[in-house]
């Protein structure tokens, strides 16, 4: 079921919102997990088995540590001192052992699910290469949905049960609902249980305001996706698909379409689907915060796809960096090394296993491994050459916080965001390579004669759409930047004012929607991973 259909956002989310407002408080999480439920039926028929696998392994898990913590306080307590450390490591034990089968049992699936037909593919190859007449067999998995996401999200609740962050939830239906909440399960943002359970259990009353800024948010998403993203499909799919017809500034503008296409549908679905769950009283985490304004990468990772970044931060690198063998390598590095890189190197080594995780987690090729590592390299060198930026920014007597070093910082990120675009949305890898080396050609069709713009479902004026679209979402984004707050300033404004600029955007979206004859529908790009 896409959220941006008729089917979606009137007869299921409609139909829902209608039965949550009559019903009792009491039993208004019910009505959202039967509607989250049903919504994944629908979506994905049989493969909801692999959902309900991984939410009960998950419950039984956190209620195991629940109960080895509370032999673990009585412990502390009562037990002769003698005992006490024996009991003490051997609960520990017991629970890191709970921990790591939850690990093995969803990370395990996830990964077969995603990388079996990838781990066949290259056996297969390394045995034609070394003469072997043997191949395993080439069996495609079908992916459940949000399966990437859900596990993220189930993982992280186990794991803060372990931390003692908060007590397992005893109620399993509960627990679906958390894994199951139908406005995140295709492309998240991936919950935290402790900010999200206790907004779906206690229920919300109707109220009018949050009730329209739902609207407005949901309409301000479908107009970044099916504007925006979808009519630069045809663009992106024209060139990435066929690269070797094209080069020089053909490839760049298909590069900079694709970065358009993304952020306009990713970010789009993350509006739609905030707005979705806010017509229930819930907030979803914000996954988005105007991340081309960024200055550096990193900067970039915090402001784009941002539940992902926290989730591999608080799970992956912390526990890395915190570890003893990383402590070993801090000391042996202040010892044998100077002060910025011995500050620098268990940071950086940590690092690779965040990007490493990124780039597996985004899929099963060699191009998405790449696509993590090429932003490992970025960060690792901006970090270990610090001390030569800040010298040579001396030398040149610049000021960082001038407003022309920051658009140059601005740029700069922005460039090596589109190159890494290339790499992501490239074929394969040697694809990626091609088109690096075509961008610096000037070699194939001109733009307008013989190029894009003749290629079936590309018109000029899907182009001036495009910009138009662009220049609103920069306007945006600028106001934003300064703390202007669009859909609230529409807000305070007269009831007539008010309502003409919701009947202007709803119109725009049914008018210059990329949907009918000549587009085809486009299914979300991250609902694939």
């Amino acid at each position: 079921m896409n959220y941006t259909t008729y089917s979606y956002l009137l007869l299921f989310l409609g139909g829902t919102f209608l039965l949550y407002t009559l019903v009792p408080q009491k039993q208004k999480w019910i009505i959202l997990l039967a509607a989250s439920l049903f919504f994944y039926v629908v979506s994905s028929g049989p493969l909801i088995v692999f959902l309900l696998g991984t939410t009960l392994s998950i419950y039984l898990s956190a209620l195991w540590l629940d109960k080895l913590a509370a032999v673990q306080s009585l412990v502390k307590k009562g037990a002769p001192k003698e005992d006490r450390d024996t009991l003490k490591r051997h609960i520990l034990w017991q629970k890191r052992a709970v921990l790591l089968l939850l690990l093995l049992f969803n990370f395990g699936l996830l990964l077969f699910m995603k990388y079996f037909g990838f781990f066949c593919h290259n056996v297969n190859w390394l045995f034609a290469f070394v003469g072997l007449d043997f191949e395993l067999p080439l069996v495609k998995m079908v992916l459940p949905l949000g399966i990437s996401f859900y596990t993220l999200q189930a993982v992280g609740y186990v794991v803060d049960v372990y931390r003692g962050k908060f007590p397992a939830e005893r109620n399993f239906a509960r627990i679906t609902l958390f894994l199951s909440f139908f406005p995140q399960i295709v492309e998240g943002p991936i919950g935290r249980y402790d900010e999200l359970a206790p907004q779906l259990y206690e229920g919300h009353t109707f109220d009018y305001e949050r009730f329209t800024g739902s609207l407005q948010l949901i309409l301000w998403g479908l107009f970044k996706k099916v504007v925006i993203a979808d009519r630069a499909n045809a663009l992106v799919s024209a060139v990435f698909d066929h690269y070797e017809q094209y080069a020089g500034l053909l490839i760049a503008l298909a590069v900079l379409a694709y970065t358009l296409q993304l952020y306009a549908e990713f970010s789009g679905c993350m509006d739609i689907v905030t707005g979705s769950a806010r017509l229930f009283g819930v907030g979803l985490s914000p996954n988005f915060r105007r991340p081309f304004f960024s200055r550096s990468v990193t900067e970039f990772w915090r402001r784009w796809h941002i539940t992902l970044g926290a989730w591999l931060r608080d799970y992956v690198f912390y526990p890395l960096s915190l570890s003893k063998p990383f402590g070993r390598l801090s000391k042996a590095a202040r010892k044998h090394l100077s002060k910025h890189l011995a500050a620098s190197l268990p940071a950086i080594a940590a690092l690779f296993f965040v990007w490493f995780a990124n780039g597996v987690w985004h899929g099963a090729a060699w191009k998405y491994i790449a696509y993590g590592l090429y932003y490992y390299v970025i960060i690792a060198l901006g970090m270990l050459c610090e001390p030569l930026f800040a010298k040579g920014i001396g030398l040149l007597h610049l000021r960082r916080e001038s407003a022309g070093y920051r658009l140059f910082q601005m740029l700069r990120t922005f460039l090596l965001v589109n190159l890494g675009m290339l790499l992501f949305r490239a074929k394969s890898l040697s694809a990626a390579v091609a088109m690096f080396g075509s961008l610096f050609s000037s070699a194939g069709p001109s733009l307008i004669q013989n190029g894009v713009l003749n290629t079936p479902g590309i018109r000029l004026a899907d182009f001036y759409v495009l910009l138009a679209g662009a220049a609103i979402l920069l306007i945006v984004g600028i106001l934003q930047e300064r703390g202007i707050g669009v859909r609230a300033l529409i807000a305070r404004q007269p009831l007539v004012i008010r309502w003409a600029v919701y009947l202007a955007a709803v119109f725009v979206v049914v008018i210059f929607g990329a949907y009918g004859m000549g587009y085809q529908r486009v299914a979300f790009i991250y609902a694939g991973f």
